[in-house]
């Protein structure tokens, strides 16, 4: 026997770019928007908590997003170059 839940229409604000790619992602695995808040709304109960690792960025990296946001000591890189850098 399977019990009916309740549903409950909310309102939220998204932002709408991720938004849309996330919908195009959902619509590919066959669920909806609704179906994928509640799924994470379930694993919040079940980890008591965010279900996905939450960090502070260190110094370092905090001034590094602070000078990318900025557009300071960033060099451009060819696609050639970004690949070499994987190696």
């Amino acid at each position: 026997m399977t019990t009916a839940s309740i549903k409950e229409t909310t309102s939220v604000k998204l932002d709408k770019k991720a938004k849309e790619e996330a919908r195009k992602i959902f619509k590919q695995l066959g669920i909806s928007m609704g179906d994928a808040f509640n799924m994470f709304l379930y694993q919040v109960s079940l980890h008591k908590g965010i279900p996905f690792e939450l960090k502070i960025p260190n110094e370092e990296t905090q001034q590094a997003i602070q000078e990318a946001r900025a557009g300071t000591h960033v060099d451009e890189l060819s696609l050639d170059e970004l690949e070499q850098l994987k190696q």
